[in-house]
């Protein structure tokens, strides 16, 4: 069982500046290293070096606030479940789950933007589709820029993770995220307290990302925490970075040498609210995830009673989109009744 202490190790997080894998340079086999260091000791790490613009960042981040300002009833005009198949729009507190339970959090779920004529969404292949952009000045604008910037990135650091294991710096890229499934989220952790007799306890609850890396942008406000063997650490904001996780996939392809880490959120009781935006960089819908042929210190296992839910994501076999849906249908039961 974890520690569910409310006062965690302050133990860092390793920072990696990544400038060289952004620019390709020569010496990025050393920002390389670390990424690999860092992937077996946490799974979590800091990036800076980014290239990310920071007053796309900033106009994101304002843009967010006037969103989930508004009143449920108006937010309430883009809910999920006129998103349909695409699995897009905006859910109210407690909306999502997280091994059963509500999380105290509101958000707007997003993606890559395909038109109705795209083959997929021709297809009525989930997860793909448009958007629902809420009718505020420069959002749709803002946030598809931050979705290509952010993607951008993703490549780069999924670069560093190849030359980590020994492998071309395009070995993802060529098997899996040549067109990677980008799923986008605009979290937002109200202060406010949960209402009496409502079962919340965490703004979100222990759990591993399900795809290949994450790559989260966290206001100034907090709460994120990993778990690691040690005990639960925080991962404090750090101004100008992103924090990157990797994913249970990705835990399969390496064998667990690099293991999808644990981590869950706070309740936010600062005095403010708290923004968060995580994007998945994950592998395409239809691929399938196999296991590094050759990987050194990598082993076929059944780590399951290890893991917080049990699973086992080493006996997976078969499409990612899969098991993308297998565990998103578990987070919005209502909606997968209605879109699946």
């Amino acid at each position: 069982m974890a520690d569910s202490s409310p006062n965690p190790s302050t133990d860092a997080l390793p920072v990696i500046d990544v400038s060289a894998l952004v620019a390709g340079s020569p010496d990025r086999e050393l920002a390389a290293a670390r990424i690999g260091a860092a992937c077996r000791a946490h799974g979590f790490f800091y990036v800076t070096g980014h290239g990310v613009d920071a007053a796309l960042v900033q106009r994101l981040e304002d843009l967010s606030r006037r969103f989930f300002a508004q009143d449920e009833a108006t937010k309430m005009r883009w809910r999920m479940a006129l998103g349909g198949r695409a699995w897009r729009g905006y859910f109210p507190l407690a909306g999502e789950l997280t091994s059963g339970r509500p999380d105290w959090k509101e958000g707007l779920y997003l993606g890559t933007e395909l038109a109705a004529d795209h083959p997929r969404v021709r297809a009525g292949t989930p997860v793909h589709g448009p958007n629902l952009f809420p009718d505020i000045e420069g959002l749709r604008e803002t946030v598809l820029a931050y979705m290509d910037a952010v993607t951008r990135l993703g490549h780069r650091v999924m670069e560093g993770i190849a030359l980590s294991l020994g492998l071309p710096a395009g070995y993802f890229a060529e098997r899996y995220t040549a067109d990677p499934l980008i799923l986008f989220r605009l979290f937002n952790y109200p202060t406010q307290p949960v209402p009496e007799g409502m079962d919340v306890h965490w703004g979100v609850g222990e759990h591993t990302d399900y795809g290949l890396l994450t790559l989260l942008y966290q206001d100034t406000v907090g709460g994120l925490q990993v778990r690691t063997p040690q005990g639960w650490i925080d991962a404090p904001p750090v101004p100008g970075s992103f924090v990157c996780n990797i994913g249970d996939m990705l835990d399969r392809m390496t064998g667990g040498r690099y293991k999808s880490t644990p981590h869950r959120v706070m309740r936010n009781t600062s005095g403010r609210d708290r923004l968060s935006f995580p994007l998945f960089f994950d592998p395409d819908f239809e691929a399938r995830v196999r296991p590094i042929e050759g990987l050194a210190g990598a082993a076929a296992l059944d780590d399951s009673a290890e893991r917080w839910d049990r699973a086992n994501v080493h006996a997976f076999n078969g499409r990612y989109g899969d098991y993308l849906l297998a565990k998103v249908s578990k987070v919005f039961p209502q909606l997968r009744d209605e879109v699946l």
